[in-house]
C-alpha cells in the first residue's frame, strides 16, 4: 500500500503566521508595548512618571532572564544569569532616578524627560542582550525603542503638519464622494 503525504504534514515552521509568531515573541512585543505606553503616559501623566518606569524597569529584567533561561545549563549558570541581570538593571533603572529627580526633572518638561528615559532604557536592554549570546531578541527590541526616541520626537514636533495633511486628505475624501453622489443621482 502506498502512503500519500497530505499537504499538511510539510514542515511548518516555513510558513509566516501572525498567531505563530505573537506566541514565540510575546515578551519582546509586551517590552515595546510598556516602553511606548510609557511614553504616551509621561505625557499625560507626568506626576506618575516615576512610579511607572521604575516598576518597567524590574520587568524587563524578569523578561530578560525568563527568555534567557533556557540557553544556560546548571544552577550555577542560572544564578550567574540571575544576579548579572539583576546588578545590570538596577544600574539601569538607578541612572532612569537620576533623571527623575526633582532639580532634574525642572531642567526638562515631561516629554523630554520621557525621551531621556526611553533612551536608557533601549541602552538598557540592548546591553542586556549583549550580555548573553542568545539575547539577539532582546537587543533588537533595544535597537527599536532606540530608533523610536528620534521617531517619537520627530512625530511630537510634527503632530500639527500630520494634523493638517490628514485634515486635507479627509477633505479630498469628502469632496470626491460628494462628487460622485451628485453624478449618480443619490
Amino acid at each position: 500500500m502506498v502512503d500519500y503525504e497530505s499537504d499538511d504534514d510539510g514542515p511548518k515552521a516555513s510558513r509566516f503566521s501572525l498567531r505563530s509568531l505573537f506566541i514565540r515573541d510575546w515578551p519582546y512585543i509586551g517590552m515595546l508595548v510598556l516602553a511606548i505606553f510609557g511614553v504616551a503616559y509621561a505625557s499625560t501623566a507626568p506626576q506618575a512618571m516615576t512610579n511607572y518606569w521604575t516598576i518597567v524597569g524590574p520587568v524587563f529584567g524578569i523578561i530578560c532572564v525568563a527568555t534567557q533561561w533556557r540557553d544556560v545549563e546548571g544552577p550555577e549558570a542560572h544564578w550567574h544569569l540571575i544576579w548579572t541581570q539583576v546588578f545590570h538593571w538596577i544600574a539601569v533603572i538607578l541612572a532612569m532616578y537620576l533623571v527623575l529627580l526633582v532639580n532634574v526633572k525642572r531642567m526638562m518638561n515631561a516629554d523630554a524627560s520621557a525621551l531621556v528615559i526611553l533612551t536608557l532604557l533601549a541602552l538598557g536592554t540592548v546591553t542586556a542582550g549583549i550580555r548573553h549570546a542568545g539575547g539577539w531578541r532582546v537587543c533588537l527590541v533595544g535597537i527599536v525603542l532606540g530608533l523610536g526616541v528620534p521617531a517619537i520626537a520627530w512625530l511630537e514636533q510634527s503632530t500639527l503638519l500630520l494634523l493638517l495633511i490628514a485634515t486635507v486628505l479627509v477633505a479630498m475624501a469628502v469632496l470626491y464622494v460628494m462628487h460622485n453622489r451628485r453624478e449618480r443621482g443619490y
